[in-house]
């Protein structure tokens, strides 16, 4: 039997060269359109920063170092001497201790206040749009408003609050006179203002926390106060330091308040509330020194920036040692 030669096979029909494609101008454009109009969307914030908020940075910056004459709009280069004439004066430290003090006596309440109400808040309550719009009202409200109403009912000698204290037969508060009670009064108006904003914040992420781990709690036997500790905390995380962070900011800066608190604006006969804000804007717009103004908010900048920082880290460190336990 005789082996059949096998035939080699066919080798590939040559097919004709593929044209090559020409691309459209108008692909051309949706590929463009696609890489660079995300950018052309977000660039008018980035514009806008840039020409109302970073080169006001800028040149306040440069006028910080310089003996800075708003007539002329030109100054001489005096380097760190403003910076020390800032913290030279007694003023400043006043006016630092007094900030510090009205920011504890506004920042943890409100916290506390606020983490209380959202946890209620996001509970099942009849009307829960009503009071989730009603804790709203207060930051609706024109801070101005607010400062009045408030330092009228702090007033020293017929205020809302004395008239009640004295009606209980307790003494009558200087409320204008005495630091701790000022510092008080002003810590009170912010927190009127602020805690409905942070309450609602907290509610958003309480809301964001999945059901599931609360059955799982309740299965188990933990408590409303357990699933709280050891739920509802640790899974706040994020937002607790972006809520720490921005009370932090807006409460060293505060300037509303106290300035509408009497009907001079000063701080108080004794500086007795007088902020660092306040002082920035007695030398800038009392004294017209717009060089050691501009030194006093850069200081700010940094005593704020500082204080961001360390609640940033104690914030995560507590955050994260609650979730392990």
């Amino acid at each position: 039997m005789t082996a059949t030669a096998t035939r080699p096979p066919a080798p590939p029909t040559s097919r004709p060269p593929r044209p090559p494609r020409v691309i459209s101008f108008s692909q051309r454009l949706s590929r463009w359109d696609l890489k660079v109009s995300p950018y052309l969307y977000i660039s008018p914030f980035f514009i806008m920063f840039a020409v109302v908020g970073l080169f006001p940075i800028a040149f306040t910056a440069v006028i910080s170092f310089m003996d800075w004459d708003l007539v002329r709009n030109s100054g001489q280069f005096i380097g760190f001497d403003q910076y020390a004439w800032i913290l030279g004066q007694p003023q400043f430290w006043t006016a630092l201790r007094n900030t510090f003090s009205i920011f504890l006596f506004s920042a943890v309440p409100q916290l506390i206040a606020a983490i209380f109400i959202a946890a209620m808040l996001d509970r099942n309550i009849r009307a829960k749009t009503f009071w989730r719009m009603g804790v709203l009202v207060p930051f609706v409200m024109a801070p101005v408003a607010v400062a009045l109403i408030f330092s009228n009912m702090f007033g020293d000698n017929h205020g809302l609050v004395n008239n009640i204290l004295t009606d209980v037969g307790l003494p009558a508060i200087q409320w204008h006179k005495d630091a701790f009670w000022s510092h008080v009064a002003i810590a009170t108006m912010v927190n009127f203002r602020w805690t409905g904003y942070n309450t609602l914040i907290l509610l958003a992420a309480m809301q964001a926390i999945p059901r599931d781990y609360y059955e799982a709690a309740t299965v188990d036997g933990a408590g409303a106060f357990r699933q709280f500790r050891s739920i509802t905390l640790p899974s706040l995380k994020p937002t607790l330091i972006f809520v720490i962070i921005t009370a932090t900011i807006g409460g060293l800066q505060i300037f509303d308040e106290p300035r509408m608190f009497d009907q001079f604006g000063r701080g108080g006969a004794a500086q007795q509330w007088l902020t660092i804000t306040l002082y920035l804007y007695d030398i800038g717009w009392g004294q017209w020194n717009f060089g050691r103004a501009a030194a006093l908010a850069w200081i700010l900048f940094l005593i704020i920036l500082i204080i961001g920082l360390i609640n940033l880290l104690v914030t995560r460190r507590l955050v994260r040692d609650e979730g392990r336990r």
